[in-house]
């Protein structure tokens, strides 16, 4: 028994470990992939921490998100993420500065069905 403990420890160790060196360097999707991990908490517990904070977001905007198909970028998508940093107890700004410089607009494309505004592999919106 004391065997799997130590191996669930330094898993958790190594895991923290992984999380700190993608919230540095990133890229965005694995590091907000990583920082959900480490928190073990799913999308939709993760959507209803937000929906309490008065902020609405669809699970398939936190699945592209996480998964890189797209990432957010306007002001609304930009709030969502900040207080998805505090649930997920990460430092403040630390996934947001993996984001990078906002895309244009010519790629844009709208999703049906999810109301969200989508950039080739990049979201836009909530």
């Amino acid at each position: 028994m004391t065997g799997q403990r130590t191996h669930t420890i330094d898993r958790g160790v190594a895991e923290g470990r992984e999380l700190r060196r993608l919230l540095e360097t990133g890229p965005f999707a694995d590091a907000l992939r990583a920082a959900i991990r480490a928190r073990g908490l799913g999308l939709d517990r993760i959507r209803y921490r937000l929906r309490g904070r008065g902020c609405s977001v669809s699970l398939a905007t936190l699945s592209h998100w996480q998964s890189g198909r797209c990432r957010p970028e306007r002001p609304e998508s930009l709030l969502v993420l900040k207080n998805l940093e505090e649930i997920l107890g990460v430092p403040p700004e630390s996934l947001s500065r993996l984001l990078g410089p906002p895309r244009g607009r010519a790629a844009r494309c709208t999703v049906p069905g999810e109301g969200l505004v989508m950039q080739r592999g990049r979201d836009t919106g909530t």
